[in-house]
């Protein structure tokens, strides 16, 4: 315990913007902005991440697991029950939509971007009666599920993914937004033959965050939910020919207290994907800002350069041309 205290603040003390790898626990939460390249709904299209004093960080490594206890300005955030254990949310894909938006493990930065199968980008069908993903589906920052491991319940490898959150609250979430989340339970599904893992989670900031405690308390107070769940994730790929889905515990959720001890697992198995000596061809891109005991960390120059090489959005482009288009047609005339 000692020497990770030690190895923390020699860590702090070299690099005020490194964190270290074993403390996510005392980050202090931070705001964080999205920057968006290329154009939306195309293959091209990718969302970045920044820190809020604008350094370009990774969604999957620099963003920390566990929410902090403080906000900036050492205002407390609303305390939903003593001794809560908090988890940040990368939202991928918003309710109710269609576009399998997901962090890219295998580009530096890992920036969220939508899935392309043969060439074509992914959509989910809409499953009867379900429209789109019935939930805000998005990743828990820094745990990764390793397909070298197999898991001693589901007898399936990790899917070499960050582990996946449904997030049941009320409110539609945006594509990149981070947020904190109460974790109430899990469900093992097996896909394809890998273990994947879904979280089941709850804003904190919705208004049924404080009732909602365990696995129980959603099927009380959301009837029908948990039924929904299974069977979106069993069938949800049979529009695309596929057979159904199956689950380990026979499709039953496992309560919190399990949950969190998967989440710590994959965890455990993040931090030794980043603290790897080198990458092996095609593997998950480990690139960071934050993380000073790691090989994988860049310097804030190389963090933009990765924004800088490429294209900016069609957006900002239109906004530019249109703006320049006036200036010459004014000078046209005033000349």
């Amino acid at each position: 315990m000692c020497s990770v205290v030690r190895a923390a603040f020699l860590c702090s003390h070299f690099s005020r913007k490194a964190t270290s790898l074993f403390s996510p626990h005392l980050r202090k939460m931070v705001h964080y902005q999205t920057e968006p390249r290329g154009r939306a709904n195309s293959p091209d299209y990718r969302i970045y991440f920044r820190s809020s004093d604008g350094t370009c960080i990774s969604p999957f490594h620099d963003i920390p697991l566990y929410a902090a206890d403080q906000q900036e300005g050492d205002v407390p955030p609303k305390k939903i029950k003593t001794n809560e254990i908090l988890f940040n949310m990368v939202v991928e894909v918003p309710r109710w939509s269609n576009a399998k938006m997901e962090i890219a493990t295998k580009e530096p930065l890992n920036p969220i971007k939508q899935d392309v199968k043969k060439g074509k980008l992914r959509y989910v069908a809409n499953i009867f009666p379900h429209k789109g993903y019935i939930w805000n589906y998005g990743a828990l920052p820094q745990t990764w599920e390793d397909p070298s491991h197999t898991d001693e319940d589901t007898k399936c490898c990790g899917d070499n993914d960050p582990i996946d959150v449904c997030e049941i609250g009320s409110k539609v979430c945006a594509t990149g937004q981070v947020i904190q989340v109460k974790v109430l339970g899990i469900l093992a599904l097996i896909d394809e033959g890998e273990t994947d893992w879904k979280v089941i989670a709850i804003n904190i900031e919705d208004p049924d965050a404080s009732s909602l405690n365990s696995i129980e308390d959603v099927r009380k107070i959301k009837p029908g939910h948990l039924e929904a769940t299974v069977d979106w994730f069993k069938k949800y790929k049979v529009p695309d020919g596929k057979p159904e889905n199956r689950f380990a515990f026979n499709g039953q959720f496992k309560d919190k207290d399990f949950a969190i001890e998967v989440i710590k697992a994959t965890h455990i198995f993040w931090k030794a994907l980043v603290m790897r000596k080198k990458m092996k061809g095609e593997e998950i891109i480990c690139q960071n800002s934050s993380l000073c005991d790691s090989p994988f960390r860049c310097s804030d120059a190389e963090a933009r350069a990765v924004l800088q090489a490429v294209s900016v959005c069609p957006f900002y482009f239109f906004i530019f041309t249109k703006f320049s288009f006036f200036l010459i047609f004014f000078f046209w005339i005033l000349f």
